[in-house]
């Protein structure tokens, strides 16, 4: 569905925290939404961008560790001796309540020689809030190369949780577009997942964002991000590449340091599984599909969420479906007086509009059964949502997505 149709305040909700334990750096949510797709939150509601999740995983990055591997995606490898820690850690390492002079301070000594200005940090807040800022540190770094913008967040995770899990996946590049994503595992167990991207999906501006996420087993979370320009937004591109290469976007993420702050952490609140793993979205949206379409590329999950790209022969088109068992709540939200009401009571609702670019159109049918089971079909005239139309409309027809999302196999092991 429509960003300008709906709003889901799950993403307000989120937007707000992002910013608020950013350390200054803002996030851009159209990546965030799309990260946030393939994770299946029962209030998800599905946007022109998908939607924001995964909130404990993106703090001061641009795309942070990502969610869903793709068919095909790069394997774990065990990373170089040079990259690792010259002692395993274990998980008794004495806590530091670190001040935000001190967060400062030890992003700095962490990196190599250079100059240092727009300093800010966040130390660890004493207090037994579950809303309270993520210790952070941020700057501007020059090597001599040109002026990078670099940050660190520092928080914990539930080890094996689904935060924790997702940390150790590339990105699915029909949302999120990269030119490198490597995931590896340290030798004391933690797993760091290095992402080379950029700060805009649509590659609007050459802005370069490059992340590294890490996981120990013990549950401490450490993310670094760089920029090759002096901010993640509205400043010029400074250099051809951020200043830290893999190795040392490993390196810093890895310090030792990082781990005493997560440790002065709260223990992080119990995880819950996401809902909809038995819905089976990627299947039934493929045996639906209109017959005659090549399927290109589709998503890796089979729970609630699920996309295909299919090609009738005139340019890739992108289908999703979003499947959400209990929403009555939401009804009144999501149906408006121009919607449609069935004779057994399913609701209707038709969107057109345009897509994230340009030239780009998206096409929603969203439905909701009496009983509040919902199913949402969105069709764009291009292969990605970040990429220019490659069709004049979808590949689909209303009244072809329609029939789809009534289908009784949404519902037939309900």
């Amino acid at each position: 569905m429509p960003a300008d149709q709906h709003t889901d305040p799950f993403e307000e909700r989120f937007a707000a925290a992002l910013h608020e334990t950013g350390g200054g750096f803002d996030t851009d949510r159209t990546t965030l939404a799309a990260r946030g797709a393939q994770r299946g939150r029962r209030k998800r509601f599905v946007r022109r961008a998908a939607v924001a999740g995964g909130a404990a995983s993106v703090v001061l990055a641009c795309v942070g560790g990502a969610l869903v591997l793709r068919p095909g995606g790069t394997a774990t490898e065990a990373v170089p001796s040079s990259a690792t820690p010259s002692a395993k850690p274990k998980p008794s390492i004495t806590a530091t309540l670190a001040t935000d002079e001190e967060m400062i301070e030890t992003l700095k000594n962490l990196l190599p020689k250079g100059d240092f200005s727009e300093e800010r940090g966040q130390g660890t807040v004493r207090t037994h809030k579950l809303k309270v800022p993520a210790p952070s540190a941020g700057l501007v770094f020059d090597d001599g190369k040109g002026a990078a913008a670099i940050g660190v967040s520092v928080g914990r995770v539930q080890p094996g949780g689904t935060t924790a899990r997702q940390a150790a996946q590339c990105p699915d590049r029909v949302y999120i577009p990269y030119d490198a994503c490597k995931t590896s595992r340290l030798a004391d167990g933690s797993v760091v997942t290095v992402l080379q991207g950029y700060e805009y999906p649509d590659r609007r501006v050459d802005t370069k964002c490059w992340t590294a996420e890490l996981v120990t087993p013990t549950g401490q979370h450490i993310t670094v991000s760089e920029w090759n320009a002096a901010a993640e937004k509205d400043k010029p591109v400074t250099r051809t590449d951020p200043p830290l290469d893999p190795a040392q976007l490993t390196r810093l993420a890895a310090a030792k340091e990082w781990r005493t702050v997560a440790n002065a952490l709260p223990d992080p609140l119990p995880e819950p599984e996401l809902p909809g793993s038995d819905l089976h979205a990627r299947t039934h949206l493929l045996a639906l599909l209109p017959k005659g379409l090549k399927v290109t590329d589709k998503s890796s999950d089979d729970g609630d969420f699920a996309y295909a790209v299919v090609d009738d022969g005139k340019g890739k088109s992108m289908v999703q479906v979003n499947v959400q068992p209990d929403m009555l709540d939401s009804a009144a939200d999501l149906f408006g007086s121009d919607s449609e009401t069935l004779p057994d009571g399913t609701r209707v609702a038709v969107k057109q509009g345009p897509g994230d670019r340009g030239d780009q159109v998206m096409w929603t049918v969203d439905t909701m059964r009496a009983d509040g089971k919902r199913v949402v079909i969105s069709a764009f005239n291009a292969g990605t949502q970040n990429e220019p139309a490659t069709r004049e409309a979808p590949a689909l027809t209303i009244a072809q997505m329609r029939k789809m999302a009534l289908d009784a196999l949404w519902w037939s092991g309900s």
